[in-house]
């Protein structure tokens, strides 16, 4: 069996509140959204959801880890247009533009503190 990666989860304190934060930068609705946990389906079969620190079913050891989630985009003018974009939006922008090895990259803040990475995709 090949195993693909299909969903990816961040743990959140209120999903309502991340809920549109996300459809502001996803441009879309969710799939699902209950009080503790939303969803969001893409076409190439990836489901970004949200779950609640508060819910009932949710075990953590406490360690606070932060995530990122990472959109490469096609060139270096698209990157420097949603860095402009989130930050004219009033995104928190944790690291300003700035050329990495693979290539220009900034990162923002979700209302938890998740990383949201822009780049250009890895090339050598």
């Amino acid at each position: 069996m090949e195993m693909v990666p299909n969903l990816m989860l961040f743990y959140v304190k209120d999903p309502i509140a991340s809920q549109k934060f996300y459809e502001n930068i996803f441009m879309q609705k969710p799939a699902a959204a209950f009080p503790t946990y939303v969803a969001f389906q893409f076409p190439n079969g990836l489901t970004f959801s949200l779950w609640s620190t508060q819910a009932k079913d949710f075990v953590s050891d406490g360690s606070g880890h932060r995530s990122e989630l990472a959109f490469m985009v096609s060139d270096e003018d698209q990157v420097r247009a949603l860095h402009d974009k989130w930050k004219t939006q009033g995104i928190k922008i944790e690291q300003d533009l700035k050329k990495a090895v693979f290539g220009l990259t900034f990162v923002a803040l979700d209302p938890d503190g998740h990383r949201i990475r822009v780049c250009i995709p890895d090339k050598n």
